[in-house]
């Protein structure tokens, strides 16, 4: 949950599309925790996550002041990749702003080159899974949508 601020929007008095992008990416970082990726563990086993592809797509503005909600179901996972969605609301069930596909690859930070999930975040990971596991194929079409 977050809230549009007036600097987040742009001359045309909406939020500009790297706020949206900033929002979907604090939701990215609390799905990592929630999958046991802490800061701590990032750091201590020398792991990162790099996003090799994202798709927006751009439904309703968001204006100053509004609360946004973003919900958050992974896709798929395999041992070294994940693909999730991020769906951004005014408010908890308001008006559906945006849609966020991502494609995300787990990472040793030293050598610099993919690495397998450790078997709790693999685990961890299997509890966020869609319950529409084709969401991915149906991009962009409204089938995203996490109801």
């Amino acid at each position: 949950r977050g809230t549009v601020h007036q600097w987040h929007c742009a001359h045309m008095g909406h939020m500009n599309v790297m706020w949206y992008v900033g929002k979907f990416d604090e939701a990215t970082w609390n799905l990592a925790a929630m999958t046991g990726m802490t800061s701590q563990y990032l750091k201590e086993k020398n792991r990162g996550m790099a996003a090799v592809e994202q798709r927006i797509k751009y439904r309703k503005a968001a204006i100053a002041g509004d609360v946004v909600t973003v919900r958050t179901a992974i896709v798929e996972v395999r041992p070294k990749l994940v693909r999730f969605v991020h769906e951004m609301r005014r408010g908890d069930l308001g008006d559906w702003l945006a849609t966020m596909m991502v494609t995300g690859v787990h990472i040793d930070t030293v050598a610099r080159k993919s690495a397998t999930f450790e078997p709790h975040i693999f685990e961890l990971s299997q509890k966020f899974l869609a319950p529409d596991p084709t969401l991915w194929d149906k991009w962009p079409q409204e089938a995203a949508h996490l109801e």
